[in-house]
């Protein structure tokens, strides 16, 4: 089964403008498309590409290139690995946080709708919490919050009570089950569309998504030199705004801080005023591109 083609390939590439020499962290290895891009414009440099997906280490060990190393980790653990490997400083990060229709296409792994299968979405196989822990443990308010806001399902309120007054009298393990303990709530005519936000809201709790990319970001103004560029693609409005108040305030929430001379103090300087978006080509070639928003800064 292949990995997804890479969304907006040349301009991600293009923006961390890579000198050959330098070293490059791919921290949403995936299927490697990005990478294989990065490394092949790479003569003494160095490529590393986090990923904590068994199928993605797969991945990883077809890319035969000298300059490329792959770090079997969560990129919320990017600092600590870096410098296991040597890598106090880089020169350029890239983070495409998609996930991978690889994993949609698994059915096993159960980040699909169109699939029966455990109610899993682990990225990380080994982690312990999977969806059916949240659907069988939560309590209906954090279900409620976990809905609105990561899902923004419009009956979010409605969704959690549902669910907590079924598994009241059957265990829900499967898709399959879910699907129908929930068949109730989803409006007629927008079933998958409905069903593709609830799957995203558990999917981002599963993995503790926002949580780990906060802590990334944190990290990216620490191992980047002076010069170095951030390149981030998001899908999710939640994550976008993150990506957006860091570069631009060098915080999550909250104003940006000045010193005594009103100068503001923060390590990234946005290189495009908005975020860039795919091209009419890749939109018609690409599904998975039409949310896709690409944000680029260097670090000061």
């Amino acid at each position: 089964m292949a990995y997804h083609k890479p969304v907006m390939l040349q301009e991600s590439v293009e923006a961390l403008a890579i000198k050959p020499e330098g070293v490059y962290v791919d921290v949403t290895f995936g299927g490697g498309g990005h990478s294989a891009l990065i490394a092949s414009k790479l003569t003494t440099g160095k490529l590393f590409g986090f990923d904590q997906d068994p199928d993605a280490e797969k991945e990883g060990e077809k890319l035969e290139a000298k300059t490329f190393t792959f770090v079997k980790a969560n990129f919320r653990y990017l600092k600590k690995y870096l410098r296991l490997y040597g890598a106090k400083q880089v020169d350029g990060i890239l983070a495409d946080l998609g996930v991978s229709s690889y994993q949609f296409d698994t059915s096993e792994r159960g980040f699909s709708t169109r699939f029966d299968g455990p109610l899993d979405m682990r990225m990380d196989k080994a982690a312990d919490k999977t969806a059916k822990d949240i659907l069988m443990t939560y309590a209906e308010e954090d279900l409620h919050k976990l809905f609105g806001i990561y899902g923004e399902v419009k009956n979010a309120r409605t969704l959690a009570r549902t669910i907590v007054l079924k598994r009241a009298s059957q265990e829900i393990e499967t898709i399959g089950q879910f699907k129908e303990a929930i068949a109730g709530c989803m409006p007629k005519g927008k079933e998958n569309k409905y069903l593709a936000q609830v799957f995203q809201a558990l999917r981002m709790e599963v993995n503790d998504e926002l949580k780990a990319l906060e802590e990334m970001l944190l990290q990216t103004a620490e191992v980047l030199k002076p010069g170095g560029r951030l390149v981030v693609i998001s899908y999710h409005s939640l994550e976008d705004r993150l990506v957006k108040n860091f570069i631009r305030q060098g915080k999550f929430f909250g104003e940006v801080e000045k010193d005594l001379y009103g100068n503001e103090i923060k390590p990234f300087a946005s290189v495009f005023r908005k975020p860039l978006t795919a091209s009419a080509l890749e939109l018609q070639e690409n599904n998975r591109s039409r949310s896709a928003k690409l944000r680029v800064a260097e670090k000061l």
